[in-house]
């Protein structure tokens, strides 16, 4: 850094950009010097108010005695881009003066040129292909812009390199090399790859790093991860790495560094950080405590009241790094933390599987220059093709519903309970003064309920046989808590019900004792541990291929952290491996997603990667019989598809060569991506322009999906064809079903006589309360001075939980699709809210069963088609608006003012932003819409 200077406040507008760009040349090294008193004696001059003819140029940039570039200052707060032509106009003034005196120079017109008003900086460097001013944070070093004239940079390199060798690369990960590359050649700042977790982004970056290193020039590349465990993991990824064209590793070819200290090592080629750490070089700190890389840099981020503004460190020059990979670039790079990017001049490239709004925004930003509006993705591969590519296994969700989970509970004023200290634990006994009422939301919070806690417990163990039928080793679990007080309760807890001692279930945090990176190994390797109680620290980005369940005991608001979280199971594993850890496993066909607090509730999680399977409670035998009877249903061909793709994994080479015979060459995975295409709208679309040219109206895509679905499922209109398929299905379930038959049976069953049992209890309680609840007496005509809220269906809920009824909404949900299945529309209970939907039909005020949501968003669709007829228009913001609207009344009956102070509204930007596109009539239209659409 360099010296502090005087004030600047007395100075003109001009006279302070002056001085700023004077301080930052010099901090990167350049000897300022006037015109009349220069001395080329330094290796890195900049000379002020440089004649020439045309008038002088305010900066005149000397390396090694000979001109390579200018510097045109401009008064703060002047925008730089309109006087882009006067770079130009200057640099070739000098080449006229530079030609007729034999000025020695490095090309003309001058390579390099630079427009700032010491606040903003534009950089243009003209033997780059594609060249173009950027915007840099500061002035580069003298030695860096003579290395980049005369021997080129990875922006040129580029251009050099050689056929991609895509030995041992997915196809996936060929796409995102070659879009990477060129996007690179297009001289694009910002890039992203979109790719499911497991389908190898890292090994992708490792790749196209290597070509970049061996082929294009680059001189260092940084690899950003947001905590310290997923950097020791992209450590051990880059030195294991074997290039396909010299056979050694890249390691012995070029360095890679995992930072420990606040110091970059001059011989690394690779740098691997945490974006902590990496900002705290830049905020001049000497050294950094390791712990805060075992935090995401989003919560650091989130600690900070206002964030530390970045100035220029001569020890860590802009240049520093020529390529950036992001990896998981979620929040932090969108808070304080963004800043440390921005820094250098380098290109940036994201590498998620959960792509946000946000995303997309920051990859738009800067792509193209001025106007650029759509972000610049350069592959997509999302989760549902990783499975049927077999690069990841599907999944399952098994819901486990307690009654103080869902409602909360009561304490009497005189009970004895223990106050317990969040900090050290301690425990002292106290007698309540009043009666104490908590909600779901306090538990493990407020409140600890042990025996909340060990009745998901033991349901989660009781499932065990039903959901891995004929496993005596419980599968790798990772349960998450909410915080580390709960995983140490959860521990506790889940070695007491499973009779195992510490080598059994073991606690994965960030006070985990010793070195919580072994303890992630011990999970990997050792057949001991089975299950890893966590909070965040195996979340996201962590790599456990074992890992075959998931235990959510708490809840998750951010679909983006979900989809990091549920993608800790979805990893394929080579049989062996999995049963050198659980020995009786077989083949990892699937994952178990146990949820105990109704993440899977909320709609949104579904939005990016469902289920393939659609119907994981109905027999094979039943789902093929259904399509053979002509059903085309989306949910169908899902569910069968991610049953043939499971069944490929297990079956036999001979069974596999038989079915395949057996289907004329197709194999099983080849006809189950079939299944899925014809439920893909944009094939229908692809078909229908195909198939009619030009752009196809509604009916041609609806014919095109007609067709594509009557075309993937010919081959399963064979009897003969569903018989060898089950054949096979029974030999490979053979021994599973001769060990766990008693138990998944009484574990599935629901017979007829409890469906009626479980209608009468449940008709007979609202004929006995439906003036009692608010929730059953505005569907009797009884008048409210109140819109039904949530809460009150949640007071609903509890009362017919209660003994001796022991209801749940799913339980009267599934009697009545069991005895009324034709009157039963949509996929089931899904959310708390459909308990509305259960008391509609029942109180006859509605002919079919049909989840709330898909009646809510009939009611929205409808709404939008009067007012479209009534003359009254929206803008797209607002129509989005609109749909989030409709999305909070599906879920929870009512939008409310508060609710724009959660997501998705406050990541919107809450009721300030929602109040500036419908002005004064936002509180109107929610009215209007809560009265339309949440017709109770």
């Amino acid at each position: 850094m360099s010296e502090t200077r005087e004030p600047d406040y007395d100075l003109n507008p001009e006279q302070r950009a002056r001085r700023r760009i004077d301080a930052l040349l010099s901090d990167a090294g350049w000897d300022l010097q006037d015109f009349k008193k220069m001395d080329l004696s330094k290796p890195y001059v900049a000379v002020r108010e440089y004649q020439l003819p045309g008038g002088p140029v305010d900066y005149l940039l000397y390396v090694d005695r000979k001109a390579i570039g200018t510097v045109e200052a401009k008064k703060e707060g002047e925008t730089l881009r309109p006087v882009e032509w006067q770079a130009s106009r200057y640099a070739q003034a000098f080449s006229d003066k530079a030609e007729k005196e034999a000025i020695p120079n490095f090309g003309f017109p001058l390579p390099v040129s630079y427009i700032s008003t010491g606040t903003e900086t534009l950089f243009e460097n003209r033997t780059e292909p594609n060249h173009r001013p950027r915007e840099v944070f500061a002035f580069h070093r003298g030695e860096f812009l003579s290395e980049v004239v005369r021997m080129g940079s990875i922006r040129s390199g580029v251009f050099e390199l050689p056929h991609l060798a895509k030995q041992d690369l997915r196809d996936c990960q060929v796409d995102a090399i070659i879009g990477l590359e060129d996007s690179l050649r297009a001289n694009r700042p910002r890039a992203l790859v979109e790719m499911a977790t497991g389908g190898g982004k890292t090994i992708a970056a490792i790749a196209h790093a290597y070509r970049l290193l061996r082929w294009a020039e680059a001189k260092r590349i940084l690899f950003l991860v947001d905590r310290r465990n997923l950097g020791i993991q992209a450590k051990r990824d880059f030195e294991n790495w074997v290039t396909p064209d010299d056979g050694r590793k890249l390691s012995e070819l070029f360095p890679v560094h995992l930072l420990t200290s606040n110091t970059i090592p001059e011989s690394a080629s690779v740098v691997i950080t945490t974006i902590q750490r990496l900002r705290s070089m830049l905020k001049g700190e000497e050294a950094f405590d390791g712990e805060n890389e075992d935090f995401s840099g989003w919560e650091l981020a989130g600690l900070a009241s206002e964030p530390t503004p970045i100035q220029y460190r001569p020890e860590v020059p802009i240049e520093t790094f020529d390529y950036i990979f992001i990896d998981e670039c979620h929040r932090s790079i969108y808070g304080p933390m963004g800043q440390v990017l921005d820094y250098f001049d380098a290109f940036q490239i994201g590498l998620t599987a959960t792509p946000s709004r946000v995303t997309y925004g920051y990859f738009s930003k800067n792509v193209l220059g001025e106007g650029e509006t759509e972000p610049n993705v350069v592959s997509q591969y999302p989760y549902e093709e990783s499975v049927l590519d077999g690069v990841n296994v599907g999944y399952v969700v098994y819901r486990i519903r307690t009654r103080i989970t869902e409602g909360g509970g009561h304490l009497e004023a005189g009970e004895w309970v223990d106050l317990r200290d969040k900090n050290t634990r301690a425990r002292d006994p106290h007698q309540l003064d009043e009666d104490f009422d908590f909600t779901e939301k306090d538990l493990n919070a407020a409140i600890v309920v042990k025996d909340q806690i060990r009745t998901i417990v033991r349901a989660f163990k009781d499932a065990m046989p039903m959901l891995f039928p004929g496993r005596t080793t419980v599968p790798k679990t990772a349960v998450f808590c909410k915080d580390e007080s709960h995983a140490e309760d959860v521990l506790e807890i889940v070695r007491e019900e499973f009779g195992q001692g510490s080598e059994f279930a073991k606690k994965i945090t960030y006070k985990t004792e010793g070195s919580s990176e072994q303890a992630i190994q011990d999970f990997r390797t050792d057949p001991r541990f089975r299950i890893a109680v966590t909070v965040d620290q195996i979340s996201t980005g962590t790599d456990i291929k074992s890992i075959e369940c998931l235990l959510f005991l708490r809840k998750v608001k951010s679909r983006l952290l979900f989809e990091q979280m549920r993608g800790r199971g979805v990893r394929t594993i080579d049989p062996n491996d999995l049963a050198a850890v659980t020995p009786d496993a077989g083949a990892k066909d699937q994952f178990v997603l146990v949820d105990a607090v109704g993440v899977t509730d909320d709609e949104t999680v579904w939005a990016v990667s469902p289920p393939l399977d659609r119907e994981p409670s109905v027999p094979l035998e039943k789902l093929l019989q259904s399509l053979a009877q002509g059903s085309t249903d989306e949910a169908l061909l899902k569910s069968i598809s991610a049953r043939l793709l499971r069944l490929d994994k297990r079956m036999e080479d001979p069974d596999r060569e038989a079915i395949t015979q057996q289907l004329d060459g197709q194999s099983l995975v080849e006809l189950a991506r079939t299944l899925v295409d014809a439920t893909n709208p944009d094939e229908w679309h692809e078909r229908a322009a195909h198939d009619h040219g030009g752009e196809p109206s509604e009916e041609q895509i609806q014919l095109a999906r007609q067709d594509l679905a009557l075309t993937a499922t010919s081959p399963l209109l064979s009897a003969e064809t569903r018989e060898a398929i089950l054949a096979i299905n029974v030999k490979t379930h053979q021994v599973i079903d001769r060990q766990s038959q008693d138990e998944v049976l009484s574990a599935d069953l629901i017979t007829e006589d409890i469906a009626e049992s479980t209608i009468e209890t449940w008709e007979e309680f609202v004929r006995d309360h439906k003036d009692e609840y608010l929730a059953l007496a505005i569907h009797y005509s009884q008048p409210q001075t109140r819109r039904l809220s949530l809460s009150d269906v949640r007071e609903l809920a509890k009362a017919i939980s209660l003994p001796p009824r022991s209801l749940t909404p799913e339980r009267i949900w599934g009697a009545y699709e069991r005895l009324d299945k034709n009157r039963v529309k949509g996929s089931g209970f899904k959310n708390l809210v459909d308990l509305v939907s259960l008391v509609r039909f029942t109180a006859e005020q509605n002919d079919d069963l049909t989840p709330h949501a898909d009646a809510v968003r009939l009611r929205y669709s409808l709404w939008l088609t009067e007012q479209e007829s009534d003359g009254r228009t929206f803008t797209a913001e607002q129509r989005r608006w609109l749909d989030m609207f409709c999305h909070q009344i599906a879920t929870s009956l009512e939008v409310r003012k508060d609710d724009f102070d959660d997501p998705p509204f406050a990541q919107e930007g809450g009721i300030f932003h929602a109040s500036e596109i419908f002005g004064s009539d936002l509180d109107d239209l929610i009215e209007e819409l809560n009265r339309e659409l949440a017709i109770v």
